[in-house]
């Protein structure tokens, strides 16, 4: 599984921090902030611990990583709860980018191109 960090604006905000995961199947996002549409609704999610109610609506979202670079997401799932915004390798592609790592000394680098 990889797993990276970055931030979705000039801020360092923790709120604004995504892991980008390639395990991950849909986009969660924990503020409303991202949603150019959201539908409230709450939806069940399972898990290895058994069914919570975390996702409080869904919709479409921008988000915008460093440098300029936009993410157009369908459908997008709004939870309070979620300690991260997580955003999956499926989504990036779809918006035609493309992500490779690269390390440089100790430091292994998300590039996404």
């Amino acid at each position: 599984m990889f797993i990276s960090r970055v931030n979705v604006d000039t801020s360092t905000n923790d709120e604004d921090m995504c892991l980008i995961d390639n395990v991950t199947i849909d986009i969660i996002l924990k503020s409303n902030k991202f949603f150019s549409c959201l539908v409230m609704q709450e939806v069940n999610v399972s898990t290895i611990y058994g069914t919570i109610n975390i996702i409080k609506g869904s919709g479409r979202a921008i988000v915008l990583l460093p440098r300029g670079t936009r993410l157009h997401i369908k459908n997008t799932f709004y939870s309070l709860k979620s300690n991260r915004n997580l955003l999956s390798f499926k989504d990036i592609h779809l918006n035609e980018y493309h992500i490779k790592t690269n390390n440089e000394g100790d430091i292994e680098y998300l590039y996404i191109t």
